[in-house]
C-alpha cells in the first residue's frame, strides 16, 4: 500500500525535530527520486524511502545497532509498502547483520550517503551553495579520506552495483540537490 508524500512528510516531522536531519532527509528524497528516474523505477516509492530512511535517528540517538529497526516498526504500523520498509531497514546493515542485495537497497544506501559529501563540498565554497558543486569536485573529495571523514566512501561506491559509475552518480545526485537548494539552505 502506498502512502502520499504529504503523509510521509507529516510522519517525518513527528519523529525528526533536528533541522539538519530534516534537510538530510529532503536531500535524500531528491536524490532517490532522481535515481528512480534514471533507473526506470517508481519515483514516489523511492522518494518516500529517501525521505523516511532516518525516521528513527533521534529515537535511537545514532545507535547503529538499532537504527532502522525502529523505523521498520513505525512504517509497518502505518501500512507502508514492504519494499520501502525493506530498503529503509537495509540502509543500515549494522542493525541486523545482513548485506544489501537489491537495487533499491544499494540505491538508498549510496544515495543518502552521498548527500553528506555533497553538502560538505558545498560548504567549503565561498558561496556555500550546492549550485557551485561540480561532479569532478565530489569525485576528487571521495579520495580525500580526511574530508568529511564520517562519510562512508564504500557505501557511496555501491552506486556501481546499480550500474551507475561514480561520476554519473555524483552528477545525478548534485543536480537533484540543486533542484531543492533553497529548501536545503545550500
Amino acid at each position: 500500500m502506498g502512502r502520499t508524500r504529504e503523509e510521509a512528510m507529516a510522519l517525518l516531522q513527528t519523529y525528526v525535530k533536528n533541522d539538519r536531519m530534516l534537510k538530510h532527509s529532503l536531500a535524500s528524497e531528491a536524490v532517490m527520486r532522481a535515481l528512480a528516474a534514471r533507473l526506470g523505477e517508481d519515483q514516489d516509492t523511492w522518494g518516500i524511502a529517501g525521505l523516511l530512511h532516518d525516521l528513527d535517528a533521534e529515537i535511537t540517538e545514532g545507535d547503529l545497532s538499532n537504527h532502522g529497526l525502529e523505523t521498520e516498526k513505525i512504517l509497518a504500523s502505518q501500512g507502508y509498502d514492504p519494499a520501502i520498509i525493506d530498503a529503509v531497514k537495509m540502509h543500515n546493515e549494522a542493525a541486523h547483520g545482513m548485506k544489501r542485495t537489491t537495487v533499491f537497497q544499494h540505491a538508498l544506501a549510496a544515495g543518502e550517503t552521498i548527500t553528506g559529501l555533497i553538502t560538505a563540498t558545498a560548504l567549503v565554497y565561498p558561496d556555500k551553495k550546492v549550485a557551485s558543486v561540480k561532479p569532478k569536485s565530489v569525485v576528487k573529495r571521495m579520495k580525500e579520506r580526511a574530508f568529511a571523514a564520517s562519510v562512508n566512501r564504500d557505501t557511496i561506491m555501491e552506486c556501481e552495483r546499480i550500474g551507475i559509475p561514480l561520476a554519473e552518480f555524483a552528477a545525478i545526485s548534485i543536480e537533484a540537490m540543486q533542484g531543492i537548494g533553497e529548501e536545503l539552505g545550500l
